[in-house]
């Protein structure tokens, strides 16, 4: 069989992947304090009517619209102050009520008007704007009844989540346990940050790139760091990493040269089920399973490595996590650069919005689309989808997925 019959397309490769991602299922309590970037575990069902009550969204004036003299300004008399946390009492005809906002709006007063609109005299005030019924006033449960569902289960938790679960009165949140993910490197020619490079060696920036991917997205990392180009090196640390972690991420040494040696590795402790794809960058993407634990090789290109993690490692986690809709947003962008030459596999190239002559935005092409020119993925606010043989003209309708879809 010929390599490119041997190649999964994209599409067949995410969806073997996502076949392959079982939840983990195990759920554990926490406080809300600490739920940034956990997945909910159960639906949560509010206890309480939030607001409580009607309350005013303005400082102002609580008052009965029918008091107000239907044309020119009012004068009428403030018979009591109510400041938020306090409770006031029914209006007295020809009364007004001096509120701040957040305060629970009197028996008898169906508007408030802010305090801009009206002129303080003494114990009196002059209203100088009619309002309408209901004006300036926040209706009890508008936000949240009791007994509704606020959240269901497989949202992943972000700043406005966790003010929503404290507005239910929810000190501590169901969530599903952190993925654990073991996480090494191969390569001889490859070292640290802060040692000195000998000739023919280049600095391990795939370390840095996944390992804030994957605390990105709230997994418990063990990294394993780097492990020399040799078979007995690679099965050494599969045999550690497999019974610690739900899943196993290499980068590197998945290809077919005589130093690439994971491949054969996890042969020898389990089985591969897809180890090449058609895309590019990144076509060397294995996986498979060591013993029972899952295992997805990566590139060791660093572009290579960055997309293939964003494109088939990040739903992965996010279906193993629990996680409901894992789909990042996509959005069809007009072109602003020519690729007269089809390719026979498909590319995510590196791209951002500049604003075109007409001032709408157009998808730019960074202009080195090599899988080692990391500066791409930082000039870049986005990947754009080049499908196999495919040639894109300026002004094509192109889909463009913002990095703000695929971190995190």
């Amino acid at each position: 069989m010929n390599d490119a019959k041997k190649m999964l397309s994209a599409d067949e490769a995410l969806e073997l992947l996502l076949s392959h991602a079982r939840p983990l299922g195990e759920i554990e309590k926490i406080q809300t304090t600490h739920a940034l970037g956990r997945v909910l575990a159960q639906p949560l069902v509010s206890t309480v009517t939030v607001p409580p009550l009607d309350n005013s969204a303005m400082d102002g004036y609580a008052l009965a619209c029918a008091s107000l003299n239907p044309v020119g300004e009012t004068r009428l008399r403030v018979a009591q102050r109510i400041p938020a946390g306090s409770m006031g009492h029914a209006l007295e005809q020809g009364t007004v009520a001096r509120i701040f906002t957040g305060a629970p709006v009197p028996p008898g007063a169906d508007a408030v008007v802010m305090q801009e609109d009206c002129t303080p005299d003494g114990d009196m005030v002059v209203i100088r704007k009619i309002p309408h019924h209901g004006e300036n006033i926040r209706r009890a449960g508008e936000d949240i009844a009791a007994g509704s569902e606020v959240l269901p289960a497989g949202v992943r938790i972000r700043p406005q989540e966790m003010g929503l679960i404290a507005s239910i009165g929810l000190a501590d949140v169901p969530v599903y346990r952190k993925l654990r993910v073991a996480l090494f490197f191969t390569g001889d020619e490859i070292v640290m940050p802060g040692e000195p490079l000998a000739e023919g060696e280049i600095y391990n920036s795939n370390r840095y790139t996944l390992l804030g991917l994957l605390e990105g997205m709230g997994c418990s990392v063990t990294d394993y760091g780097i492990v020399p180009d040799s078979l007995e090196a690679t099965v050494d640390v599969l045999e550690k990493a497999w019974h610690e972690a739900d899943l196993i991420l290499t980068s590197g040494g998945v290809s077919v040269g005589e130093e690439d040696h994971v491949k054969a590795a996890v042969e020898s402790l389990g089985k591969l089920d897809m180890w090449k794809v058609a895309m590019k960058p990144g076509k060397p993407v294995a996986y498979g399973t060591v013993h029972d634990t899952p295992f997805i090789g990566l590139p060791g290109n660093p572009v290579s490595a960055f997309a293939t993690f964003c494109l088939f490692v990040r739903p992965y986690i996010l279906r193993s996590q629990g996680v409901e809709k894992i789909t990042p947003r996509s959005y069809s962008l007009p072109a602003a650069f020519d690729r007269s030459r089809p390719g026979s596999r498909r590319e995510f190239v590196r791209v951002r919005l500049e604003p075109q002559a007409d001032g709408m935005p157009g998808v730019a092409i960074y202009p080195n689309q090599g899988s080692g020119v990391l500066t791409s993925a930082v000039w870049g606010e986005g990947l754009a989808e080049i499908r196999e043989g495919t040639a894109v003209a300026r002004g094509d309708l192109i889909k463009f997925t913002p990095f703000s879809e695929l971190l995190g």
